[in-house]
């Protein structure tokens, strides 16, 4: 029987502060969230955990106040001109303070050895806070698949860093066409949590279109065309199911951050059997 913790991630609901992301989750009934010390793009709405200790102080306190945990924080991208310590020692700083336990990392980078050799540097950085990077693999960056996040995890594994970890969304599964058959191969530990979505319909032929996708228009889980039965079936029953589901649409049409939050939480739960 699955036994899945539930995280709120802040792509889900982007519009609202941090702390405005820890009631939320907490109203609306996960175990966990995720938050966004620094913003993903130029574009997103902004709120400067790294810089503001008013804010910071008072995520801490609604942190404490509902009992929500921060799972993950996001998002660091590792590029050519990445200087692991300068660029993120206040980010692995911060999220350690939030209590965070994983990092989402994205390689920005088509060299693969520079990219090994930076991301074993951030998760030298991270391990003294208990942190755990996770190389997520998104088809328009320098880690395209699963096999190549898996070559390039197993490589920083091998030189000595065990929080070194491999993070899969089903959507970037999906968009990918990485195989289940390869995800099955992954040792359980490398994954400490998993992200969760529904896909829209096949594969766009742009790859502008699927980065649209991806930030803008998923879908709730068993809303799309995903195999997410078969996701489920080759993941650990226990790893924490992180719903990261931007719905635009939705937002714009005036759906509440807390409404989507529920749903997405409601569609989880009865696609996994909870």
């Amino acid at each position: 029987m699955s036994q899945h913790p539930y995280s709120l991630a802040a792509l889900t609901v982007l519009e609202l502060s941090p702390p405005e992301m820890v009631e939320t989750a907490a109203r609306a009934g996960y175990d966990y969230v995720g938050l966004r010390p620094t913003p993903a793009t130029p574009e997103e709405p902004s709120f400067p955990l790294l810089t503001d200790a008013a804010l910071l102080r008072e995520t801490r306190r609604r942190i404490r106040d509902t009992g929500v945990k921060v799972a993950d924080i996001e998002i660091l991208r590792l590029k050519p001109d990445t200087r692991v310590r300068d660029d993120f020692a206040r980010f692995v700083e911060v999220g350690a303070e939030l209590g965070a336990s994983d990092i989402l990392v994205a390689g920005n980078d088509d060299d693969h050895a520079r990219l090994i050799d930076n991301f074993a540097a951030l998760c030298e950085l991270a391990a003294p806070n208990g942190l755990h990077p996770h190389l997520e693999f998104m088809p328009w960056t320098g880690v395209k698949d699963l096999n190549q996040a898996r070559h390039i995890v197993g490589a920083v594994r091998e030189a000595g860093h065990a929080n070194a970890c491999l993070l899969v969304d089903a959507f970037h599964l999906d968009r990918s066409r990485s195989r289940l058959e390869d995800l099955a191969q992954v040792p359980a530990d490398w994954m400490r949590y998993v992200q969760l979505c529904d896909v829209p319909g096949p594969i766009p032929a742009s790859m502008d279109e699927i980065l649209r996708e991806a930030r803008c228009e998923r879908r709730f889980p068993g809303d799309g065309q995903a195999d997410l039965k078969g996701l489920l079936a080759v993941i650990s029953p226990t790893v924490p199911l992180s719903l990261e589901i931007p719905t635009d649409a939705l937002r714009q049409q005036g759906v509440s951050a807390l409404e989507r939050a529920r749903t997405a939480l409601e569609k989880a739960r009865a696609l996994v059997g909870d």
